[in-house]
């Protein structure tokens, strides 16, 4: 076996093992809930395992990162590992400072790196097949959500991790369902990566079958519906406002816009009539009241001020943190359990508080400034995808943008969705490489002396748009 064919042997490995951690993301919560409470504290790593054997053959794939972000990455987590051993040495053995330590490593450094490698190894098939995957998840998780709203909290269905205790509640003796995960966040996750992946399906058009859509879509409105949750809302609310730059950056979108929501519409009346969704919204609407009639603030507000609440807290902790901080890990839940024996907030429970009371104001602001640079970074590349006619990214970009800001690491399951959105988003810019290459590559076609081609577009747009094209001519991973 040569290297060439070695290396892409590791990258199947990397793909497969991409896949393994996307499945035990969704089923993490039932495992720590109905199947194997007894082993939830050790399942809340169950993907560790998983992104290391990813490393490994991404090291022997040549796809592991190589850049200036894992580089200064590398750097603040050694820094900041370090001056945890420094801070805690002199009050817990070495035993709970490597677990606590290597718990709060995990969370701010560990899994980031696993974004790049993503978007080396995924291909334009393996977006699509991601999308069909999570469209099609989309109708049982639903399903379970509806069970769990008509459940009394102390249903079996409605237990938490660990088999004990009740879900939160939300408004009218209803608790917030939380699907098949531990906890809402990750029904607040998973529907912002559902609805991107929707809407990209229904304006580009034969990506999935319409029973496929249609399903997912009144699957959509309903969970969100008996979701009893804010965030829910306000997460599926900032993928559908990405539109809006869309449109600001490529205006002729807009033509593609009339067919799919007359469908929305017609759709929406009828989920609207039917008792669940009735039910639901009720529930949400006094959800709703009773947090604008506590915090005096209209529910627009309420979300927005929600949503950034947590950039002013981190810097009102800041003139109180110790110069380096309290240690990696302190802060996070685990942490807790291994200091304490519990499970509670020893610090605070607003992310960049944590960060800056954990890693002290140097360190913090500089881990900080990374996540909100790549997040930027990202966001630029992807709106450079939508000049392009790839909607795909951006749409993405709006599902994961906020927890990589400002999500709690410190929850499994928030960091792990933020990472492999964002690793998707990135990796689903490859379908405009692959269609360059493809025309790059292509044998140039025979003309009648009469022809002429007139190239206004990008390839990839006008692949997209429809070009008059030979009839031997493919339409990419779209076609395969």
């Amino acid at each position: 076996m040569n290297i060439d064919d070695s290396e892409e042997k590791a990258k199947r490995h990397v793909r497969a093992l991409i896949w393994l951690f996307f499945w035990l993301l969704v089923i993490e919560g039932a495992l720590r809930k109905w199947i194997l409470p007894q082993w939830s504290d050790p399942l809340l790593v169950i993907r560790d395992p998983v992104v290391i054997l990813i490393y490994l053959y991404a090291i022997r794939a040549r796809v592991f990162p190589r850049n200036g972000w894992i580089v200064v990455l590398a750097v603040l987590g050694f820094f900041s590992l370090a001056t945890t051993f420094i801070q805690l040495w002199p009050y817990l053995p070495p035993s709970k400072i490597v677990l606590v330590g290597g718990f709060g490593f995990r969370s701010d450094f560990f899994q980031l790196p696993l974004i790049f490698i993503m978007a080396r190894v995924l291909r334009p098939a393996d977006l699509k097949k991601f999308g069909w995957w999570i469209l099609i998840f989309l109708l049982p998780m639903t399903l379970l959500m509806v069970a769990q709203f008509r459940a009394p909290p102390d249903a079996f269905v409605n237990r938490t991790a660990g088999g004990g205790g009740e879900m939160m509640m939300s408004a009218l003796g209803k608790v917030r369902t939380a699907g098949p995960f531990s906890f809402v966040v990750g029904v607040v996750a998973y529907y912002a990566l559902a609805t991107a992946y929707l809407i990209w399906a229904v304006l580009r058009k034969d990506v999935y079958k319409n029973w496929l859509l249609i399903a997912a879509g009144v699957a959509l409105v309903i969970g969100i519906s008996v979701s009893g949750s804010r965030s829910v809302v306000g997460a599926c609310a900032m993928v559908v406002t990405s539109l809006l730059l869309v449109i600001f950056l490529r205006p002729d979108v807009v033509n593609r816009f009339g067919r799919a929501l007359l469908v929305a519409l017609i759709l929406g009346f009828i989920v609207s009539r039917t008792p669940i969704f009735r039910e639901g919204v009720n529930v949400l609407s006094a959800r709703f009241s009773e947090v604008a009639g506590a915090t005096d603030q209209s529910m627009t507000r309420g979300l927005i001020v929600r949503a950034f609440a947590v950039f002013g807290e981190g810097f009102s902790v800041l003139d109180k943190a110790p110069m380096f901080g309290y240690g990696l890990g302190v802060g996070t839940n685990a942490g807790a359990k291994f200091l304490t024996g519990h499970s509670v907030f020893l610090l605070t429970e607003g992310e960049w508080s944590r960060i800056f009371l954990e890693s002290g104001p140097l360190l913090g602001l500089a881990y900080l400034v990374w996540r909100c640079a790549i997040v930027a970074w990202v966001g630029w590349l992807c709106a450079k995808s939508v000049k392009l006619g790839n909607l795909l990214p951006l749409l993405l970009f709006s599902a994961s943008f906020l927890p990589m800001v400002s999500g709690q690491f410190g929850q499994p399951t928030i960091l792990g969705f933020a990472v492999f959105v964002t690793g998707l988003a990135l990796a689903a810019r490859n379908e405009e490489t692959s269609a360059t290459s493809s025309a790059i590559t292509a044998p140039p076609a025979r003309l009648k002396s009469a022809e002429r081609i007139v190239r206004r577009r990008s390839v990839y747009a006008a692949r997209l748009h429809g070009p008059s094209a030979e009839h031997g001519q493919n339409n990419g991973s779209v076609g395969r």
